[in-house]
């Protein structure tokens, strides 16, 4: 039985990643601090025996406290063949409350994955973000933009962290061959979704179903792209199911500099359609869409090009915005009663 440590794993992805590790056969830990994540997102699978749960800190821990934590009932220290780090406030009401810790996190969460990678000779899948391109100059977004990011703006606690930690990653396959990958994820959504993160999904369907105003930011013409979070999961796990060898002949034929691969639903809809939608799937809201000034540093364009995802793990997103949408308002209203 293969091991798999995942950062986060109680959140709104990583509670989805855990589930399906285990659905794969994996004895799976659970590492998370809960301040965006929760317990309820991991109650469904909390009891089986392949599952650790661990409360903590990323930035907390170095690898004998993770050991420590993440030890057997027996008190043997486990060794991990897989870790996904996916720890990091990545909603900007929660990162712009805390935004020294959100870089701290993003820094310190990638250097423990990476040194818990060394140690046990583990794949490592380090989950980045579209955010990394700021405001893009470019559409779509290929893995070889640069970005176009504010390194001093309100957002820039979240975006530069999650450079900085590509940096690392990168550094540490050409310094010290660790086996890393890196997705850049674009906007996701779905169940288990923090129901206040301030996303534009949860925010338009649970203002819907209270019947407030949907807030709208700027004119709404600005783009984004929405993937459902269970043909992100499956990305995950084609990438790390790849050889190292196949990826490292990958990476240099299309001169990549490092393993990344942008996953997203290249499908482009503006603010005002999502919250048009919201109006149509909740006929009997009594809400309203009303426009409020854009806030900082907010990109206008965001559309994933996923040609390299496509060629590498053979993979594109298959749930359509409809369906997936219609499975994510049936959560909010079931955590609203």
């Amino acid at each position: 039985m293969k091991t798999a440590l995942v950062t986060g794993g109680a959140g709104f992805l990583g509670s989805h990643l855990c589930e399906r590790l285990l659905d794969d056969g994996y004895e799976v830990v659970a590492l998370d601090n809960l301040y965006t994540g929760s317990l309820a997102n991991i109650k469904s699978f909390e009891n089986n025996p392949a599952f650790t749960f661990v409360k903590g800190d990323v930035t907390e821990l170095d690898l004998g406290a993770l050991d420590a934590a993440a030890s057997r009932a027996d008190g043997t220290v486990r060794h991990f063949d897989e870790v996904y780090n996916l720890a990091c406030p990545a909603s900007p009401v929660h990162y712009q409350e805390r935004p020294l810790f959100t870089t701290m996190t993003s820094i310190k969460g990638v250097l423990l994955c990476i040194a818990l990678a060394r140690r046990d000779g583990a794949k490592l899948l380090h989950t980045s973000t579209s955010e990394v391109y700021g405001d893009a100059l470019v559409h779509p977004q290929s893995e070889r933009y640069w970005g176009n990011v504010n390194t001093i703006g309100v957002r820039s606690c979240y975006d530069e962290g999650k450079r900085v930690a590509e940096t690392l990653v990168s550094d540490n396959i050409r310094e010290f061959d660790v086996d890393a990958r890196m997705v850049r994820i674009f906007n996701t959504y779905g169940p288990r979704m923090h129901p206040q993160d301030g996303r534009v999904v949860s925010n338009f369907i649970m203002q819907a179903l209270r019947g407030e105003d949907i807030t709208v930011y700027g004119d709404g013409s600005q783009t984004r792209s929405f993937q459902y979070c269970t043909d992100l999961i499956d990305a995950f796990r084609a990438y790390m199911e790849l050889p190292k060898e196949q990826v490292r002949a990958f990476t240099r034929r299309h001169a990549l500099g490092a393993p990344v691969v942008n996953t997203g639903n290249p499908g482009e809809y503006t603010i005002r359609q999502l919250a048009e939608l919201a109006l149509e799937m909740l006929p009997e809201s009594k809400s309203r869409i009303v426009y409020r000034p854009l806030p900082g540093d907010d990109p206008k364009q965001r559309r994933p090009d996923i040609t390299l995802a496509k060629e590498l793990l053979g993979w594109e997103p298959k749930v359509p915005l409809a369906e997936g949408f219609a499975k994510t308002i049936e959560y909010f209203r079931r955590l609203a009663k």
